[in-house]
């Protein structure tokens, strides 16, 4: 099938496949890719294969990759309570969460600059690198004693690290496939979910067994292993390109629907990642016990495995927009409707796991949605384009924890504002997605 979106007077033209497509899309001047593949400075853009066995190593290589990196930063809350009750007990939970938040914002705002690597370079030149980057981070966090030592290893340093091998695993992923992208990438999401539920559990089992210390150095080990393999099976079907001129090229901000994406995404990651900072303490504040408070982390990044797998696989036939818009509003309703009255362990039980689904649905389809918009020469900078969206989100991502923090102290131990500024701040940022879509194509059955 082939894809042909539409943005203001001008279409966005997707790789064409012999097949004819019998669902109904949006078009614009009905032009499609020709036999001859296009160029971008002097290098030509061979067309995806959508499939064959690079392509497949690449999207095992990029699951191994985000299960150990974006995997790990999914279970902070696990180390939030951790510290709250031990190393950095006297300290609140807003200051505390500015560990995670610094993560996040590192991991994001890299994006622009690895991006443009990846484009020039290809995925190996930085992930050998970020693999080394990675595992120091995290031993050095097995040594910190401080407040300002977690700061600098497991904030700066890690979050360094997750961006180097999760960007270019999934621009890799990008270059190998067009039409079935959605799923590929769904398939690699998979692996940031698996890492969710699978790390939080270690991480108590172990804490209790053989201590802080050695739980994180046996999660560093894994790290390593995992990025090797990674490395060993990550690569890039489209040439690398190397460019003159301004990091930040201006042009992209005049792409409307880029841009209404990016703006979208800037209100969602304010609001997205503040459940699984504090849902654990949440559960506690509710009278479960801290075991069980883990154990719900888990499901909810459990229901993300579900999130990053089905959605992307349903968008590949129905439209990546059409799939992401509601999924982001759901993500904000959830909150407002559901998590605000959640007080017993199955309803919040129930919560985390609807949470997750539709947290991982966003994330997984957030990249296809950028591909999707980056299509015909652009895709060469697909690379660039990805980075500037984290980017720019990164801000987002590191007021979201602090700020939900602050209203949890100002309103005495109440989670109800923050909870508030969850579920609005993602309505908010799915109704500029929706705008994005209907700027593509205002046709509202069409596949977008």
């Amino acid at each position: 099938m082939a894809d042909i979106e539409k943005s203001g007077d001008r279409s966005m033209v997707q790789h064409s496949h012999d097949e004819t497509d019998t669902t109904t899309s949006c078009g614009g001047d009905g032009r499609t890719s020709s036999s001859k593949a296009p160029s971008l400075a002097g290098a030509p853009l061979r067309r995806c294969p959508d499939g064959g066995l690079d392509a497949w190593l690449t999207v095992f290589g990029a699951f191994l990759a985000l299960f150990c990196t974006f995997g790990q930063l999914n279970a902070f809350g696990t180390f939030q309570t951790w510290y709250a009750g031990h190393q950095l007990r006297e300290l609140p939970p807003s200051t505390i969460s500015w560990i995670g938040s610094l993560q996040l914002w590192i991991f994001f705002f890299s994006g622009g600059f690895i991006g443009r690597w990846f484009d020039a370079y290809g995925p190996r030149v930085i992930m050998i690198p970020g693999t080394l980057i990675l595992v120091f981070s995290i031993m050095m966090t097995s040594l910190a004693t401080q407040y300002y030592q977690y700061i600098l290893a497991q904030g700066i340093v890690f979050g360094l690290g997750v961006g180097m091998i999760f960007y270019p695993s999934l621009s890799a992923i990008s270059t190998h496939f067009s039409r079935y992208r959605g799923t590929a990438l769904g398939v690699a999401f998979t692996g940031s979910g698996v890492g969710g539920v699978v790390y939080p559990i270690m991480f108590k089992r172990l804490f209790d067994t053989v201590g802080f210390a050695w739980a994180v150095r046996i999660s560093g080990f894994i790290s390593l292993v995992c990025c090797v393999v990674a490395i060993c099976t990550v690569t890039s079907f489209q040439p690398p390109v190397r460019r003159e001129g301004p990091w930040l090229d201006i042009k992209h901000f005049r792409d409307v629907p880029f841009m209404l994406v990016v703006s979208g995404s800037i209100f969602i990651c304010l609001g997205l990642f503040i459940p699984f900072f504090y849902i654990a303490d949440y559960a506690e504040a509710q009278g479960l016990s801290a075991n069980t408070a883990f154990y719900i982390l888990s499901a909810m990044n459990g229901g993300g495995i579900v999130g990053r797998l089905a959605p992307p696989l349903i968008s590949d036939v129905v439209g990546r927009f059409n799939v992401i818009t509601p999924c982001a509003f759901l993500l904000g309703l959830s909150a407002l409707v559901f998590w605000i009255f959640a007080k017993s362990l199955v309803s919040i039980l129930l919560f985390a796991i609807l949470y997750g689904f539709l947290s991982g649905a966003f994330i997984a389809m957030l990249i296809p949605c950028v591909a999707q918009i980056s299509e015909g020469e652009k895709l060469k900078e697909i690379g660039t384009r990805i980075g500037m969206l984290y980017s720019m989100v990164s801000f987002a991502a590191l007021a979201g924890g602090p700020a939900a923090g602050a209203i949890l102290k100002a309103n005495h131990g109440s989670y109800n504002g923050m909870i508030v500024l969850c579920g609005v701040a993602n309505i908010a940022g799915s109704l500029l997605i929706l705008w994005s879509r209907c700027r593509m194509c205002s046709r509202l059955l069409a596949r977008v």
